[in-house]
């Protein structure tokens, strides 16, 4: 079986989308894909890029067909749980440590749940640490320790080694998955993955 990699940062609606969709992916194919959190603003810092809400602004067309080409995977995969976030761009250095720390002490998975839960299914301002707080205590997240986890300097540095090491690897967005060396970048790229793993299992 390929190693299956799913590089993200919640600020990005595109990847939450397809977290949606990578069950579904795994139990066709027998596969696991391995969650690595990156930091968005990071990876754009280091490849000179920007967000696609700075590259499009007033740019004629390009934004209504992109809500668009949403709406069709939406349908598509039957997602009923995605909203807009009114306080889109958040700011998700403490989300994203937070994910490294989740994963130190055994509770990743869920905390990777709730959080895209609390960020596009029932939006808040999650760069608020009061809002985000109440969200994980909401949650059944250890607040308190995640919070301390996020200021370790371990934490930190993780989160920026995975970054950097995810921009060496070719990546410049979110979401960004590998099949073994072979990268693939944005949610429509999901069939060619899911094809790539049949090949090579």
């Amino acid at each position: 079986m390929p190693k299956v990699e799913f590089l993200f940062d919640f600020g990005s609606p595109n990847a939450y989308l397809s977290h949606l969709v990578i069950p579904d992916i795994e139990k066709r194919q027998g596969a696991k894909f391995e969650y690595l959190p990156v930091l968005l603003g990071g990876v754009f810092k280091l490849t000179n890029n920007r967000s696609p809400a700075e590259t499009n602004a007033g740019i004629r067309n390009k934004p209504e067909y992109q809500k668009l080409e949403t709406e069709r995977f939406i349908k598509q995969h039957g997602i009923t749980r995605f909203q807009s976030n009114p306080f889109f761009p958040v700011n998700t250095l403490a989300i994203m440590r937070g994910a490294v720390a989740a994963r130190k002490i055994g509770i990743f998975e869920r905390y990777v749940d709730e959080v895209y839960r609390h960020m596009w299914a029932e939006p808040r301002k999650l760069d608020d640490p009061a809002v985000l707080r109440a969200a994980l205590v909401e949650s059944a997240l250890p607040a308190d320790r995640l919070f301390e986890l996020a200021q370790d300097q371990e934490v930190k540095d993780a989160l920026l080694a995975e970054t950097q090491r995810a921009v060496d690897r070719g990546t410049f967005g979110s979401p960004t998955f590998f099949v073994d060396d072979e990268i693939y970048f944005g949610k429509d790229r999901l069939r060619d993955v899911e094809e790539a793993i049949a090949r090579k299992k």
